[in-house]
């Protein structure tokens, strides 16, 4: 099922509705993680971003599944 969201009459697909989303949420654990340190035990920053990113998508996906339209 392909879903798009109406903003002020341009159908915009979801999925990029959604990455917005993920992406503001994983600014912000990016920004906690960094502050408590997490980083130094980290091996490969960037990998365990776009990780952090793809797992938060797949919950906003998830949340986004649960709310009735």
């Amino acid at each position: 099922m392909i879903a798009e969201i109406d903003i002020y009459g341009i159908f915009v697909p979801a999925l990029l509705v959604w990455s917005v989303i993920a992406l503001a949420v994983s600014a912000l654990l990016r920004r906690l993680l960094d502050r408590i340190g997490l980083y130094r035990l980290v091996w490969h920053r960037a990998l365990f971003d776009f990780a952090l990113f793809v797992i938060v998508l797949g919950g906003v996906y998830a949340a986004a599944g649960r709310i009735p339209s």
